[in-house]
C-alpha cells in the first residue's frame, strides 16, 4: 500500500464532519522520538461556541458526543463551593470555568493554564465515577456545564483546562484510550480521604474500555494530546 493511500486513511479514520463542514484531509501525524500525536479535528469543533448546544467528532477511533446542559440540573460533583469567586452556575453561565480557580470544601484549587496543560503527562492512580446516574430522575451537568452521560469517554481532572483530551493508558493491561476532561475531581471523600490523591476519576464507559471497571482503581499514565484545527 502506497503512503498516499496511507495517509488518505489515516486523514479519514481522523477527521470531523460537523454540519455543513467538510471533512479535513490531513494525515495523522507521529513526531519521531515523542510519545505525542497530532490528531487534527473541524476547527472549534470540540467547544461550544455561540448558539451550539450539541457537539458530535470524532478523534481517531473515539467518537464523542457532547450536550450542554440544561442550567438548573445539579452538578456530578456537588461539593463545589465557588468557581472564579462566582457561585458554580453563575460562572458556567458566564463562561468563567476552563481555567478558573475554585473552592471544595474550604480548599482552593488552581488548574493549569492552557500551555502548561499541553505538557502534562503523571502517572497514578483511576478511579471512575457516575453510573449511579442511570438510575436518577434527572440528570447531572460536570463542571463546565455539559450533560453528564456515564457511557460517554469523559473524565474529571482537578486542574486540566476544561475540556481537555487526553490519553490515559490502564498500566496493567497496556490498553490506551482518549478521553474528554469535562469534570472536576476526584476530591477527597470524607469516608476516604485518601481518594483525593488520584489523578483521574473516568467515566463508567471509560472504565470500561480501559478493563478495570470491576476492580474500581487502576494505575494509569495520562498525558494530553495535541489537537490541531483545520477550518473546512
Amino acid at each position: 500500500m502506497n503512503q498516499l493511500l496511507l495517509s488518505v486513511i489515516f486523514a479519514i479514520s481522523l477527521c470531523t464532519i460537523i454540519g455543513g463542514c467538510w471533512v479535513v484531509t490531513v494525515p495523522y501525524k507521529v513526531v519521531k522520538g515523542t510519545v505525542k500525536c497530532t490528531y487534527y479535528v473541524v476547527k472549534g469543533a470540540y467547544e461550544f461556541t455561540a448558539g451550539t448546544t450539541k457537539l458530535v467528532y470524532k478523534i481517531g477511533e473515539f467518537t464523542f458526543k457532547v450536550v450542554k446542559a440544561p442550567i438548573e440540573w445539579a452538578f456530578m460533583k456537588d461539593e463545589i463551593d465557588s468557581i472564579d469567586g462566582l457561585p458554580p452556575k453563575e460562572a458556567v453561565r458566564q463562561g468563567r470555568v476552563k481555567t478558573a480557580p475554585y473552592t471544595v470544601k474550604g480548599r482552593r484549587y488552581y488548574p493549569m493554564s492552557v500551555e502548561e496543560a499541553r505538557t502534562y503527562e503523571e502517572t497514578g492512580i483511576a478511579s471512575w465515577y457516575g453510573y449511579e446516574t442511570v438510575r436518577m430522575n434527572s440528570g447531572r451537568m460536570t463542571a463546565n456545564g455539559e450533560i453528564f452521560d456515564p457511557r460517554q469517554l469523559t473524565a474529571a481532572h482537578k486542574y486540566l483546562p476544561l475540556p481537555t483530551h487526553v490519553k490515559v493508558t490502564n498500566l496493567e493491561n497496556k490498553r490506551s484510550i482518549i478521553v474528554r476532561v469535562n469534570d472536576r475531581g476526584p476530591f477527597p471523600s470524607d469516608y476516604n480521604a485518601s481518594s483525593g490523591s488520584r489523578i483521574i476519576d473516568v467515566s463508567a464507559g471509560a472504565a470500561k474500555k480501559l478493563g478495570f471497571y470491576r476492580q474500581g482503581l487502576a494505575r494509569v499514565k495520562v498525558e494530553t494530546i495535541e489537537l490541531h484545527e483545520r477550518s473546512g
